[in-house]
């Protein structure tokens, strides 16, 4: 954590750039398993990245799983699991990863579209939410800045959850996003690469930086 924010670092496909990240002081690392994906890591890598990986930390990023999938990234050890899925997918299947996953481990990803809101019954399904950009091409990974007012809209009206902004985070923005959506926890993944899946080291410092000098009564 760092000055009472919570940091994802995402798209990581080296032991290098994960530690990198942990040592920049990120709680939570991601590793996209989905094939589409330009930072696709499979899970076969992943198994022998996982032992030298911090334990309690390491999340599996994932696109409408069927349950196979699922239950072969929970028995890889990943500690959370972040879903992506189209917003109007059947409530009927987000429930399923939410029993075979637990309100607790699972953080659910809706594509929303920019007029909809995160639908009222996937809120009992999970204690974390995500909110990235919408982009009708694909699932995240976009680049490009989401929309903070309509995070923060989320966050004010429904506090018992933990809300994540994602979406074009980078040094240069952080600041701006932190006070403008209210955000405390924030995922990061193009706005720290050199190329799709390779991190930058020295922005990962920059933003973390970032952060610790934000002034929060910026308007």
């Amino acid at each position: 954590m760092i000055e009472g924010i919570q940091l994802k670092v995402c798209g990581l496909t080296s032991r290098e750039d994960a530690e990198a990240a942990v040592r920049i002081g990120a709680d939570w690392i991601g590793f996209n398993l989905y094939p589409a994906s330009p930072r696709f890591l499979p899970l076969s890598r992943y198994r022998e990245l996982a032992p030298t990986l911090p334990a309690g930390s390491r999340v599996a990023v994932m696109v409408e799983p069927d349950d196979a999938a699922l239950m072969a990234a929970l028995d890889a050890g990943f500690d959370r699991m972040q879903i992506h899925f189209r917003h109007d997918l059947p409530v009927e299947k987000v429930t399923g990863w939410s029993r075979q996953v637990g309100e607790e481990r699972l953080w659910l990803a809706p594509k929303l579209p920019p007029t909809a809101d995160v639908p009222a019954d996937l809120l009992p399904l999970a204690r974390h939410f995500l909110m990235d950009t919408f982009h009708a091409e694909g699932f995240g990974g976009s680049g490009r800045t989401g929309d903070w007012a309509k995070f923060a809209r989320h966050q004010q009206s429904h506090p018992e959850k933990t809300w994540i902004l994602a979406g074009g985070l980078s040094p240069e923005n952080i600041a701006d996003a932190l006070t403008r959506s209210g955000a405390r926890f924030v995922d990061v993944n193009s706005g720290v690469e050199v190329s799709p899946g390779i991190k930058d080291h020295a922005r990962l410092k920059l933003l973390a930086e970032a952060i610790q000098q934000r002034n929060p009564a910026t308007p």
